[in-house]
């Protein structure tokens, strides 16, 4: 450490984060800036000499930490352990240094199991370390700490006092886990990461596991998956078709502890499904019966094979059967994502409604990862919504939160569901990266988030491309238009759109007519609203029109809007008995 003029004019000091413009100790390698007294107070703890405690009173804080929660945030902060200020403390108002009284009570040395070379000695902290006992970074880290320097040692306090405890009972496991201090590595039973020095053990199960793992919840309730996942220490690999963990997508050793879930055969790290304290909740009740395996269908007939061939659904007041016949109804969407029907869909002898088999299995309620209020997301119909997810107005089905009463459609629900997922411009299945980010192959949109990649080769899609309609018509062609993943005309003039006539690059996906040789760019064929189903009945307001209003494209003439006076050239709503006409936004 030097002693440096501030040149820049204010430094902030990284032990009490209050700046000043008067000198400070400057370390040129770690970039650590301190005041001179917080400089002299971390020198004075690790000597002991803790005498500038002697003009500080014992008394309560100034702002009190019993009462609320909203008082806690602008309380200050006790220098040692860097919590809360709680019932008595030293609190000093000239120079703003807090310890509470148990912090000033640590002793100065002392020996532990953990580490019986040396003695540990209290050290202030500043930067961040790796605790050797419960094995976790706080990036955060700042107060006292105990340590051994010639070791390279060193231990949260409160790790300290809960290594001393030799035996460990808690209900998630049946028997009592045993301290076992040997300071060597090993790998934790429980979660599957290694630890060092102190581990707990079961000399009843053979497990070996980290002081944290020894209160690891049994089952809990994920926003990243529909069920209740079970922890297991030691899984059968038979019992499961995929060992690929459906968050990180890396394999899950099943000789060590994770999370799975029974009814999909599906499986968690620890640590990823864990990461965050705010996606899951513990579920201490085995035998409750939990709102996310209610159904939304009810089964009225089976067939051989076990498959619901006849069922009733809760956004449809008619029975739905079971189908295959795609080539039937290539001009038909599914009521619930809105996309061209495919793969099996149940459909209604009554009436023009039809649903993929994948979306009417999707629950009434869910949890998901990717929305951070912590209210339950309801599955809805028959509602005009912008999606909160991809921006596209949509009158499809949606899943609306109780709390901020955001939507978001089926489509990228179903994109942001974790596992594999197969797409249809690539041979290989893809999987959700949640932290990555990179470029879409689809629209060549660079640095785009929660992309799905594709593990054996360089493919990767946003969700908005990957929910693509696969056919779509357009207003200037009489045939379908199908999604197309790469131009191999080699003549530049032909690398055109047909409805904008701009310039198009080849390697990006567009949309193609192979009977009239068209080609268009994507969002040229789609619109502004590409996700509503003609025909659709939208309910307005009375002070717009008494009748409900029927949803219509206008493609060879153009009205004028009742609302605004301007032409209808696309996407309207229209009363037929009136003649009464607007645009979608005009009643929005």
């Amino acid at each position: 450490m030097q002693n440096a003029p501030n040149l820049d004019g204010v430094y902030a000091c990284n032990f009490c984060d209050k700046e000043g413009s008067e000198f400070v100790y400057h370390c040129c390698c770690c970039e650590l800036d301190l005041h001179i007294k917080c400089a002299l107070f971390t020198f004075n703890v690790a000597e002991n000499n803790l005498k500038e405690l002697e003009h500080v009173a014992l008394q309560h804080p100034l702002i009190s930490t019993e009462n609320s929660d909203e008082e806690l945030k602008d309380a200050a902060n006790c220098f040692g352990c860097w919590e809360p200020l709680a019932k008595y403390t030293h609190f000093s108002p000239d120079c703003g240094f807090n310890l509470h009284e148990k912090c000033t009570k640590l002793p100065f040395k002392l020996n532990h199991v953990c580490h019986r070379t040396h003695a540990l000695v209290l050290q202030f902290s500043i930067q961040p370390f790796s605790c050797k006992i419960c094995g976790e970074t706080d990036q955060n880290c700042r107060g006292f700490v105990y340590g051994c320097s010639p070791c390279k040692f060193a231990v949260h306090i409160e790790c300290v006092s809960a290594s001393s405890d030799l035996v460990v009972e808690d209900k998630s496991h049946e028997h009592p886990f045993t301290l076992f201090p040997r300071g060597s590595s090993f790998i934790c039973d429980a979660c599957g990461i290694e630890g060092s020095y102190a581990s707990y053990i079961c000399c009843t199960c053979n497990i070996m596991v980290h002081k944290k793992c020894t209160s690891l919840p049994r089952i809990i309730k994920s926003k990243w998956h529909d069920h209740r996942l079970f922890h297991k220490y030691f899984l059968h690999m038979e019992d499961f078709r995929v060992l690929d963990c459906i968050i990180c997508h890396n394999v899950v050793n099943t000789e060590h502890g994770n999370y799975y879930c029974s009814k999909c055969n599906v499986i968690f790290h620890v640590k990823c499904v864990m990461k965050y304290k705010e996606s899951y909740e513990i579920v201490e009740n085995e035998d409750e019966e939990s709102a996310d395996v209610s159904s939304i269908t009810k089964v009225l007939e089976w067939n051989d094979a076990g498959e619901a061939t006849v069922i009733e659904h809760i956004m449809h007041i008619h029975p739905l059967t079971l189908s295959d016949r795609v080539g039937e109804y290539d001009n038909k969407c599914c009521d619930g994502c809105l996309l061209p029907i495919s793969d099996l869909f149940y459909y209604c002898t009554q009436c023009d409604f039809f649903l993929h088999k994948v979306c009417a299995e999707l629950p009434k309620v869910k949890q998901v990862w990717h929305h951070h209020c912590q209210s339950s997301l309801v599955l809805t119909s028959n509602e005009v919504f912008e999606c909160n997810a991809s921006d596209y107005w949509s009158k499809a089905f949606a899943y609306k939160c109780e709390g901020c009463e955001k939507r978001t459609c089926l489509r990228c629900i179903i994109a942001f569901t974790p596992g594999v997922h197969t797409c249809v411009g690539h041979k290989h299945p893809v999987y959700l990266d949640i932290g990555g980010q990179g470029r879409c192959v689809a629209c060549g949109k660079n640095d785009t988030y929660w992309l799905l990649r594709c593990k054996d080769c360089d493919f990767s899609l946003d969700h908005r491309c990957f929910s693509l309609p696969i056919t779509s018509q357009h207003k200037s062609n009489e045939h379908l238009l199908s999604l197309t993943y790469h131009d191999d005309n080699n003549y530049s003039e032909s690398h055109f759109c047909d409805v904008c006539e701009e310039r198009r690059d080849p390697n990006l996906w567009f949309y193609h007519c192979a009977t009239c040789d068209t080609s268009a760019h994507v969002n040229c064929v789609l619109g502004e609203y590409p996700f509503f189903k003609l025909g659709s009945i939208i309910e307005v307001r009375k002070d717009i029109h008494e009748h409900p209003l029927t949803l219509v494209k206008k493609i060879y003439y153009y009205p004028n809007c009742d609302g605004c006076r301007k032409p209808c050239l696309d996407l309207a709503v229209e009363c037929t008995g009136c003649n009464f006409i607007v645009h979608t936004a005009c009643p929005r």
